[in-house]
């Protein structure tokens, strides 16, 4: 492997997409939609009702945290949770993930770089010209970690091996020494982000390593979001819609709804088609601010709303879906303003405006991930509600 780079911490602070009031209008001439009705299953969670708190230093994909000692930014964080989420779809062991956290720790800072020693690119600092993949590939944070993990899972022993040495025969580095020291804090980590109970030690793998798909960090829930109410019809804007007036806000949600008749696809990232989570990322990376992938990372994602009164444009919505929990969500839309919702619904429907309402009983956690113009949102929420 090469030598490990160090990049600096990532610049705080959501970069918004600017639009002008000439843009936005155009875009949303272009809307293509298709949807119809279908039953969902209910499941009720109480929101505790109180103020929301201010918001501030905010990174790509949320807020900087301190975790084991030390700052982490959202950039960081994000990764962290991706390269987790892989080893939970994967049913990998925790420790799988601690190895690649702690990997990805020395090799890139937690920071998805463009650059490194020679060829060496990503959070691993793979190498295209060894086998490692394309420079797309390496530069996918969900790619790199299951390819990691493919050649961790060849190496015989690496469960029980001292701290370090599994990550150095799998990385090869001029700098062996560097990721002993990197386990506790990625333990932290993971722990963090893990979902669910510690997986078994799985078989070694055969000749070929697993290869990874992108719907291995999708949106497994396959929509089951919520009932349009009779009167709305999810094929076109209501009358009187009006786009947020905060920059990011209005970016984000002009992508979505422009997304509005497109397919649901488990895994999809667009342009084409979508799956719940794949939609949010794809819409706040237009507005200039990354989250995660997953929804089992996005519900981690910058900071919590505290009560549905208090939710504004771009928030993520999370529900528990046809697959998940009130502790673990399957599904995830956006409130796009004036009361309503757009989520990644199924294969039947698509990509579809619902109404806020409609999600109400079913919502188990309000996630922001970038802060507005100003100071932070209103206390108040939408005032559009």
């Amino acid at each position: 492997m090469s030598t490990p780079t160090n990049p600096g911490p990532a610049v705080a602070g959501a970069t918004a997409a600017v639009y002008t009031l000439l843009v936005i209008p155009v875009l949303l001439v272009g809307v293509i939609l298709t949807a119809t009705h279908t039953a969902a299953t209910t499941t009720a969670a109480a929101i505790v009702e109180c103020a929301t708190a201010r918001f501030a230093d905010h990174g790509p994909g949320g807020v900087s945290q301190p975790i084991a000692g030390e700052d982490f930014t959202a950039e960081q964080l994000a990764n962290a949770q991706t390269i987790t989420a892989v080893a939970v779809q994967r049913r990998l062991p925790r420790r799988a993930a601690v190895l690649a956290v702690a990997t990805a720790m020395v090799e890139s800072g937690l920071v998805n770089v463009g650059y490194g020693d020679r060829d060496s690119l990503g959070l691993f600092q793979q190498r295209p010209s060894q086998g490692w993949g394309t420079p797309e590939q390496v530069l996918n944070p969900a790619y790199a970690a299951a390819t990691f993990y493919d050649h961790l899972l060849a190496l015989p022993g690496w469960q029980t091996m001292p701290p370090g040495q599994a990550e150095q025969a799998v990385q090869r580095s001029a700098f062996p020494d560097r990721y002993a020291p990197r386990e506790p804090a990625a333990a932290e980590l993971v722990d963090r982000y893990w979902q669910g109970p510690d997986n078994p030690v799985p078989p070694p793998p055969g000749a070929t390593p697993a290869q990874y798909t992108p719907a291995a960090a999708g949106c497994p829930d396959k929509g089951r979001g919520n009932l349009n109410p009779r009167d709305l019809d999810p094929k076109q804007l209501p009358p009187g819609f009006t786009l947020p007036p905060d920059r990011a806000q209005s970016a984000a949600v002009t992508y979505a709804l422009v997304q509005l008749g497109k397919p649901y696809r488990w895994g999809a990232e667009g342009p084409d088609a979508f799956d719940c989570s794949g939609l949010m990322q794809a819409a706040w990376a237009h507005a200039g601010v990354a989250i995660s992938r997953t929804t089992a990372t996005q519900v981690h994602d910058g900071v919590p709303v505290a009560s549905i009164a208090a939710v504004a444009p771009g928030d993520l919505v999370f529900i528990p879906g046809a697959d998940g929990t009130p502790a673990a969500p399957g599904h995830v839309g956006m409130y796009v303003g004036n009361g309503y919702m757009v989520d990644a619904y199924d294969e039947t429907r698509g990509v579809i405006l619902t109404t806020l309402d409609s999600w109400k009983p079913k919502i188990v956690a309000i996630r922001r991930v970038a802060a507005s113009d100003g100071d932070g949102p209103p206390a108040g929420g939408d005032p559009r509600l």
